[in-house]
This record gives structure tokens, sequence and C-alpha cells, in this order.
């Protein structure tokens, strides 16, 4: 009978064993919900096992307590291993692509000069021949002298900017050069917004003239319209999701006749539409009105308001701080629980209400271990010091002394915790408090003999070496770490430089083509308008349009960008650009960890589709990346691993479309 009975006790333990691997593989390989629900089953099986045997609640109690405080702990191990391991394959992805970096930096550049041409040129050479053009069809001495004046003046400011553009003068106009440009046009404008950001602004201004532009070429003689003014409700919401305030840009004219044909680029509506979508707005231009008038309208961010997310308890490092919490508690409530009487272990109820509120106290601060220890480590002193308190009173069974035994753990966990988190000048007094608290609870008990002062002089002094061991363990860890960031920031420099001499390489290919280019022309009208001859004025400006309609080809041919985009927030761009999708950006810029980049640009690549438009949020704890929900089931299940092995969280909104956010601070900062 004994030998059966040792036998159950084998296989009992056997199972044991096999049911927390397989937690700890459901918690590296599954999603933090679908893990932890295998944690909760198995403690309510193991605990349904005494139940079934009919044992006091009290011991069902214990047993479901103690399997599931080290259930908690197994399965908290196991996320931060599938956290570890989906960190270790970002940053192997991460430093795999980073040689793709500095091309893709130089091709965004490239892009970025060419709508600039775009809207620089265009606008003032169109101008120049329209006017040009209309003055030498009436032959007209007062027309021509205007025509020739104002293509005097536009040339000079066309190679001034053009100039600008060689010289890379990169500063975003704002509202002032959208009040100057319409003044300038004499055309019938008002605005009501005082301040929108630097991207919402330049937006504003390409908005305004490009559209004036397409009004010189194609309704000559209109009356023209611009208004910047607050979303209106009845337009759209002036708040959307998301917490972007509107304001609308409206450029409209009544209708015209087209001066002279072929003057456009083709791209200049198309690229606005990029401009402003990308900057988080919506654009729409078409007919208007019965005199086959034209509008343009682009509604634009005023204001971004950036919340602060906040993660689940099970994500990142506070899901083992969590599961610690429920160890502490398991261990020092289920083991009494497992008693054959209670509350005699306790000693009474009241001592027992005591003591599960004491052991209560004395556990729940290991959640803050990760974000504040210092107070945490206050906190458990403090509930050791009421414990004592209670003990010399009475109240308590076990004693205080037996209680810092066997749970001195917590302590010393906090104690490495601060180690870590604070500097050694804040955290050399925790391993001292720790050893002068833990040698009075020491000394208060049973066992000791003769004066308990000397006691605990003796047992502080003894506790004081372990507690810091453990703290200067802490701060080696800690100078591990900031090793590792300074290595990574000293990269992270290396690659900027990289990334910006391929762009200068690419400024100054630009910037060669575009002085023998659009430069060239500029200068001849110019000369050609000194010189009174408004025929050379004209062809000077249409073969200068011509020359940089050539040049903006050869700038998007895109035949040097067949590799794989660096997988990094910047690299969505490029990614974007092979689906003819939009990314807007939303935030400041900043640089991220590499888990972090990689992360965001893989939640981007699943997202992606052709024709979508994606949000990049930055926010001050993280990365928020949104769009479209997918229609593929399985996209939706790969982005919600991505979320989960990335310490963040998906969800969805009433609109139809997703939302992953990656959280900075956890699980990425002790890299």
């Amino acid at each position: 009978m004994n030998a059966f009975a040792g036998h159950v006790w084998v296989l009992a333990l056997v199972a044991a064993v096999c049911a927390l691997i397989t937690v700890h593989l459901l918690a590296v390989r599954r999603t933090a919900g679908s893990s932890l629900t295998g944690a909760v089953v198995l403690t309510l099986a193991v605990a349904a096992i005494p139940a079934l045997r009919g044992e006091p609640p009290h011991y069902v109690a214990g047993v479901a307590l103690t399997a599931g405080g080290v259930a908690a702990v197994v399965w908290a191990t196991g996320r931060s291993r599938r956290h570890r391991s989906a960190r270790r394959s970002a940053r192997a992805d991460y430093e795999a692509g980073t040689a793709a970096v500095p091309l893709f930096a130089a091709l965004a550049e490239r892009d970025r000069l060419a709508a600039e041409l775009h809207d620089v040129a265009a606008h003032r050479l169109t101008g120049i021949v329209v006017a040009a053009g209309a003055a030498l069809r009436l032959a007209d001495r007062e027309r021509t002298g205007d025509a020739l004046r104002h293509a005097d003046e536009a040339g000079r400011e066309a190679v001034r900017e053009l100039e600008r553009l060689t010289e890379l003068d990169t500063t975003a106009a704002g509202f002032a050069e959208v009040d100057a440009l319409a003044a300038a046009h004499l055309v019938d404008y008002r605005r009501t917004v005082g301040k929108a950001p630097a991207g919402s602004t330049e937006a504003a201004y390409r908005v305004v003239r490009e559209a004036l532009t397409n009004a010189a070429r194609y309704a000559a003689g209109a009356t023209v319209r611009v208004r910047i003014v607050p979303a209106d409700d009845r337009d759209e919401q002036p708040v959307r999701a998301g917490g972007d305030h509107l304001f609308v840009v409206t450029v409209t004219d009544d209708g015209g006749t087209a001066v002279e044909p072929g003057l456009g680029t083709g791209r200049g509506l198309a690229g606005l539409a990029a401009t402003v979508t990308a900057t988080g707005g919506t654009f729409r231009a078409g007919p208007h009105g019965e005199e086959a008038g034209w509008s343009v309208r682009a509604a634009l961010p005023a204001a971004t308001v950036l919340p602060l997310r906040r993660w689940p308890l099970w994500r990142g490092t506070a899901g083992l701080d969590y599961a610690l919490v429920a160890l502490a508690i398991a261990l020092s409530l289920g083991a009494s629980l497992l008693s054959a009487d209670v509350p005699a272990p306790f000693g009474g109820l009241l001592p027992a209400l005591v003591t599960v509120v004491l052991s209560g106290l004395h556990a729940v601060p290991l959640a803050w271990r990760s974000r504040v220890p210092g107070r945490a480590l206050v906190a458990v002193l403090s509930a050791l010091l009421l414990w004592w308190a209670c003990d010399r009173a009475g109240w308590t069974q076990p004693p205080v002394s037996d209680i810092f035994l066997v749970y001195g753990w917590v302590e010393l966990t906090l104690v490495h915790s601060v180690g870590v988190r604070l500097s050694w000048r804040r955290g050399l007094c925790a391993p001292l408090a720790v050893a002068a608290v833990g040698g009075l609870a020491l000394a208060s008990g049973s066992g000791i003999t003769g004066s308990r002062t000397a006691a605990w002089a003796v047992l502080a002094g003894v506790l004081a070496l372990p507690a810091l061991a453990v703290w200067s363990w802490g701060r080696r860890t800690a100078r591990r770490y900031e090793r590792l960031r300074a290595a990574d920031a000293r990269r992270r420099v290396l690659l900027d430089g990289d990334a910006d001499a391929a762009v200068s390489a690419q400024r100054l290919l630009f910037a060669t083509g575009l002085r023998d280019t659009g430069l060239r022309h500029a200068r001849a009208v110019v000369a050609a308008a000194e010189e009174g001859e408004l025929r050379a004025v004209r062809e000077e400006a249409r073969a200068g349009l011509t020359a940089l309609r050539d040049l903006l080809s050869g700038l998007r041919t895109g035949d040097d960008a067949d590799d794989a985009p660096p997988p990094t927030v910047s690299g969505i761009t490029a990614l974007a650009a092979r689906y003819g999708a939009v990314v807007r950006y939303v935030g400041a810029r900043r640089p991220l960890p590499a888990a972090v980049e990689v992360f965001a640009y893989r939640t981007a690549s699943a997202l992606m589709a052709v024709g979508v438009t994606l949000t990049v949020r930055t926010l001050p704890d993280g990365v928020e990346v949104s769009g479209p929900a997918p229609a593929v089931p399985a996209v939706e299940r790969r982005l919600r691993a991505l979320a989960d092995a990335a310490g963040g969280t998906f969800s969805t909104t009433g609109r139809g479309a997703v939302r992953v956010w990656l959280p900075e601070a956890f699980p990425w900062r002790s890299e």
C-alpha cells in the first residue's frame, strides 16, 4: 500500500511538472490571453483534485493559492522569454536591414526635392508663360510692358527659389507665406486660423500655390477665392477620432479660359493629395458651380492631442511583477491553509484576518517593482514593521521572524530593482534599510536569548552582506544596460551619418541637374526680359518647364530601389510607395529602440494594401500604427501576435480600423 502511495505521488509530481512545462510553452508561443487561460485552467484543475477527494475548503483554497502562485511565475517567465525572443529577432532584422538605410534615405530626399521642384518652378514659370502669351496675342504695347516687368520680377523670384532649392533650405512655409502668396495674386482671401503645426501650414501653402497656378493656366480672368477657416460641423467633424482638430483650405474659381496648353506636369493634384493625406488631412478637387468653375479643398490638422497609452497588467515586465505578487501571497497564505486545522495556524479568527491583511500589504508592492522600486521597498518595509508591532501585541501568528526568514526574498527582489533603476546615491540606503528592519524582525524571534538590542545589531550586520550583494548585482545589471544603450546610440550615430552622407550626395546630383536645366532657363528668362524680347521670354519659360518635367521624370524612375526597405519607421514610407499607399506621421519624430522600429515596420507591412492610408503616431510612451481593418482573418491574427510579442495591444475601432500600440518603456527598458 505504501509503495502504491509512493508511486501515486511520483506520478502526481511528474504530472505537475508536465503541466507547468505546458504553461511555460503556452506563454512562449501563444498570446497573453490564451496562455493565461491555460494557467488558470491548470490552477483550477489542481484545486479540483482535493475538492473531489472531499478535502476541507481551507485545504482546497491552500492548494489553489499555491498552484496559482507557482503557475503565475512560470507563466510570467514564459512571457518574458517570448518578449526576449521577439526582441532578438527584431534586432537581428534591424541589423540586417541597416545597410539599406542610406539608399532609402537618399530616395526619400530625392522624392522630396522632386515635389518641391514641381511646386517652385511650375508656379513661377507658368505665370510667365501665361502673361507673355496673352501679351503676344493682343499685341498691345502696354500689355507687353506689363508682361516684361512681370517676367523680370517672376523670373528673378524663380531664380532665387531655385537657387534656394539647390542650397537646400528646407524651412517650412507658414501662414505668413500663404498671406503673401494670396496678396501677390490679388485674390479674394480670408484666413481665420491663427496657429497650426508646421506640416499643416506647409501643406496649406502648397495647396494654395498649386491651386493659384492651375487657375492661371486654365481659368484666366476668373474670380479666385481663398479661404482658410476652422472646420465646420456641416462639412466634417472638427475633432476626429485620434484627437486631430481640423481647419479647411479652399480655393475656388468661377471658370475661365485655358491660355496656354501643355504647361502642366500632370503630377500637381496627385502630389497635393499625397501631401495632404500624409499630414493627416483629406483632399479633394473637382468642378464647382454652374460656370465650369473649379474647387480645391483640403482639411488639415490644426492641432494634435497625443494620448498617453496604458498597457494591461500582463504586458511587458509588469506581468512578471504581478506574478511575483501572486507567488508571495500564495506562499504566505497557501502554505498555512494547507494545515489540517484552520484557523489554528493563525492563532484564531482575528489573528487570521490580521495575518491575511499584512500578507497582502507585504506582497502587493511587488507590483510597483519596475516603476517605483524605491516606494515599493518603503511600503514592504512598512508592512514588515507593522507586522512586528502586531506581533508584539500578540495579534498575529506566525511570528514576524518566521515571515522574514521565509519571505525575505520579497525585500531582496526590491533591493535588486532599486539597484537597477535608481542611482547609487539614492539606492545605497535600500540594502541598509532592509538589513536594519530585517534584523529587527529576526531579533524578535522566540529563539533569541540575552540582549535583543545586541542581537539586532549582529543580525543587521549579517543581513547587510547579502543585501549589499544583491544591490551590487542590480548596479552591475544597470551598468550593463547602459553600455548596451550607449552602443546602440553609437551605432545609430554612425548609421545616421551614413544616411546623411547619402542624402548629401543625392542633393548634389539634384543640384547639378537643376543648375543645368531649370535654373539656366530661369536666368535666360530674366535676361530676355531685360532685353525686351517677350517672345524669347515665353520660349525660355516653356523650355524651362519642359526641362524640369524631364528632370522630374528622370528623378522618379525608381529602378535603383529594388532592395527591400529597411525595417524602420522611416522605411514605412518607402514600403507605402511600392503599394501606392500613403503614410501620415503624427507626433514628434525621435530615435526609437531598434525593436520598436522593427515592430512598427512589421505592423505597417501587415496592414499595407493598395491605396490605403496608414497612420504612424509617435506617443510619449510608444508608437501607434493604425489603418483599415484587414479583410483576411489570418492577417488580424498576425497583428495580434505582433502586438503581444512586443508587449503592446491590438484594438479595433467602430469605423472599421485597427490600432496596434507598441510601448517604448516596456519591455525594452532593459535592452
